[in-house]
């Protein structure tokens, strides 16, 4: 690692104008590409004050030996210039994009003597009318197929329509009608070209004007009884609305648009984009870019409008983005030039659009999470994942099982935390447990990571004394797989193995910095469990923390390990979220009927659905009462007696259940089946 100091230009030396710049490592290999309004005041921001820059940026100043620049004259330029220079030299510190495939097009070889329509990927060429992308090659087939009817243009290869041309008659096309034959000169190239030209109209949205002109040459044919013509156009018109059916009408016809929508999270950001032509969705493309650098949405679109538009001349005349670039007038600049017209770039606020904008965005979700799942479903990168870990954290073996905690809470009530268990680098959802915080009053992270660390090895402690094995792990009401009586079965279907929960993890994991880890570690201290390492990752800076340390362990931001960790991290906080909504919800529903004993939820259902009301339920008499099925004069003077508390009874107020309104299971598993110590009425 350099020294930045070793290679800062020269106070003074570095001119005010826009330019942009370079930074490059010790064998001359160009690491970062960078633009700026002002150079001076941008390359400054990055020698001033070391410790203020974020840990990516710290890296890549570091790898570094030097720094160069060049100035231009406008921003656009500068816009310009930076994108030549991160195509040429692909900087690893620059925001890449990859896309995972190549996505087809429809295009028009206009610029052939006979224009053949046909499935293109891979660089534009000139000449070449495209329509798309297309997620499919054969979504473009169907379309093609349906248009071929009323537009025959060829479709044939330069070797088949040279050979067809030689023998003296068409090919199979030719003689369906899906072909106008122009290799046997049944049409002159002129005639072709404007069926061709026809083609690219309608698939530009010119629809209207094609449909009405067969409709009406129809009932023509049909006046004049000429009722086979007649139904060879109407034919003809079906094909062309079973075409336009295939592309959903989502805004007014002569909207031209490209709607771009992000999903991202710390590491990794996922773009999707909606093609609009016509009023209509044309194609749908996306793609996975790595966060290598300290990027905001605003500047993730930036950097995507100057790879993606940077030497396409097919921009449309108005692009939708959730943020605008920082500098949005240069941006639209730029693309005004490359489409050679007007470009509209703006973030859409209401409306038609921002509804559309939306389902890209959902799109965009997805595609990061299927990202995410093909990267974890793969054997390597979780064997990658796990060694990085052992070595960061400097454990004696690779930690195959996993354990991490979260705790969520809405202004400290219904307070509870959830525990995920990661075996091989994946989840294992039937061994997840979530527990309900129960000695911490108000919102307290750290002694709520402290009770639970504390619940969930206090039962395995207790259970290998008293069994001579580790037999089972949770808090004294932490439950069995299985059976609501916590029997549960002994083998595991899916994997074979003893259905339990019986042995210490590898690693424990807290959400959390400094204080939430020494919590857990003081929790085992006290338990005198020595052997099970503790860590905690800090949600701003994606730290992670170790019990003692001064400073954090820095994974790099790329790397599998660190990958693994936020893939915990957020499981374990999507569980608990779950578990606290659900706990809300059920507060929020509590009905004084819970707390009267012997009631369960259908005879109170009942007495609702009787009464109306628990209000009018108070108002009746215990022979009023007892005149709803199932429940009889006796039980009816306990229920009277309990919503009036005029009974000696506990029931009423909860005491002999020990349970608060509204109050659920101390700790439940993933399928939320209910503690064991819970259906058998014990507790702690």
């Amino acid at each position: 690692m350099a020294d930045p100091a070793t290679y800062r230009p020269a106070s003074g030396s570095i001119p005010e104008s826009p330019g942009v710049y370079r930074f490059r490592d010790e064998h001359g290999r160009v690491i970062y590409v960078g633009k700026a309004k002002n150079l001076r005041s941008r390359l400054n921001s990055y020698f001033a004050d070391f410790t203020a820059l974020h840990p990516r940026t710290q890296t890549m100043v570091q790898t570094a030996a030097g720094v160069d620049w060049t100035v231009v004259g406008t921003e656009v330029e500068a816009l310009q210039l930076e994108y030549s220079w991160i195509k040429e030299f692909d900087p690893r510190f620059n925001v890449r994009y990859r896309d995972d495939k190549s996505y087809p097009y429809l295009a028009v070889t206009l610029g052939e003597d006979f224009p053949r329509v046909m499935v293109m990927r891979g660089a534009k060429r000139k000449g070449v009318r495209y329509f798309g992308p297309y997620s499919h090659a054969w979504a473009i087939r169907e379309t093609v197929d349906q248009l071929l009817r009323v537009f025959p243009v060829r479709t044939c290869s330069a070797g088949v329509f040279k050979r067809q041309h030689q023998l003296g008659r068409p090919c199979l096309l030719g003689d369906i009608g899906k072909c106008s034959a122009p290799c046997v000169g049944r049409v002159t190239p002129d005639e072709h070209r404007a069926l061709a030209e026809d083609f690219c109209a309608f698939m530009a949205g010119d629809t209207g004007r094609f449909i009405k002109s067969i409709e009406a040459a129809m009932r023509e044919a049909a006046a004049g009884q000429e009722y086979e013509r007649a139904a060879r156009l109407r034919d003809d018109m079906r094909a062309l609305e079973r075409a336009l059916e295939k592309q959903a009408v989502v805004l007014p016809d002569s909207t031209d648009c490209d709607m771009i929508a992000f999903a991202e999270d710390e590491l990794v950001a996922a773009v999707q984009v909606f093609y609009v032509r016509g009023g209509r969705i044309r194609g749908q493309r996306g793609w996975v870019v790595d966060k290598v650098e300290d990027v905001t949405t605003a500047d993730l679109v930036e950097h995507f409008l100057i790879q993606i538009y940077g030497e396409s001349d097919s921009v449309p005349r108005e692009v939708l983005v959730p943020e605008l670039p920082p500098e949005p007038d240069p941006m639209a600049e730029l693309l005004t030039e490359r489409r050679g017209g007007p470009v509209r770039l703006r973030v859409p606020r209401r409306g038609d659009k921002r509804a559309l904008l939306e389902t890209v965005e959902r799109n965009a979700h997805e595609a990061l999470k299927q990202h995410k799942t093909r990267r974890a479903g793969d054997l390597t990168t979780r064997s990658v994942a796990l060694r990085e870990l052992q070595e960061a954290l400097e454990l004696d073996e690779a930690p195959l099982r996993i354990e991490c905690y979260d705790v969520s809470n809405l202004q400290g009530t219904n307070v509870v935390a959830s525990m995920v268990v990661f075996e091989d680098g994946l989840a294992r959802k039937s061994e997840y447990r979530r527990f309900t915080i129960k000695a911490v009053e108000g919102q307290d992270d750290v002694r709520s990571v402290h009770e639970v660390i504390t619940r969930r090895f206090r039962r395995y402690l207790a259970e290998s004394e008293r069994t001579g094995e580790l037999d089972s792990l949770g808090d004294p009401e932490a439950e069995s797989e299985g059976t609501p009586d916590g029997g549960g079965t002994p083998i595991d279907p899916e994997t074979g193995r003893p259905r339990k929960f019986a042995y210490p993890p590898n690693l424990v994991v807290v959400d959390g910095g400094p204080p939430q880890v020494a919590a857990a570690q003081r929790a085992l201290d006290e338990l005198g469990v020595e052997d099970v390492p503790v860590c905690g990752i800090a949600k701003r800076l994606e730290e992670i923390w170790l019990p003692g340390e001064k400073d954090p362990v820095i994974l790099a931001r790329n790397s599998e390990g660190m990958f693994l960790v936020q893939r915990l991290r957020d499981e374990a906080h999507r569980f608990a979220i779950t578990f606290h909504r659900q706990r809300r919800s059920k507060a929020m529903t509590f009905s004084e009927l819970d707390n009267v004993p012997g009631l369960g939820p259908a005879r109170r259902s009942a007495l609702l659905k009787h009464f109306g009301s628990v209000k009018r339920l108070k108002e009746a008499t215990p022979e009023q009462v007892a005149e709803v099925p199932g429940i009889g004069l006796r039980s009816a003077e306990g229920i009277v007696a309990a919503l009036h508390g005029t009974t000696a009874h506990g029931a009423a107020s909860g005491s002999t259940t020990g349970k608060e309104p509204g109050d659920g299971p101390a700790d439940t598993a993933a399928d939320g089946s209910a503690a064991d110590g819970e259906h058998r009425g014990r507790r702690a």
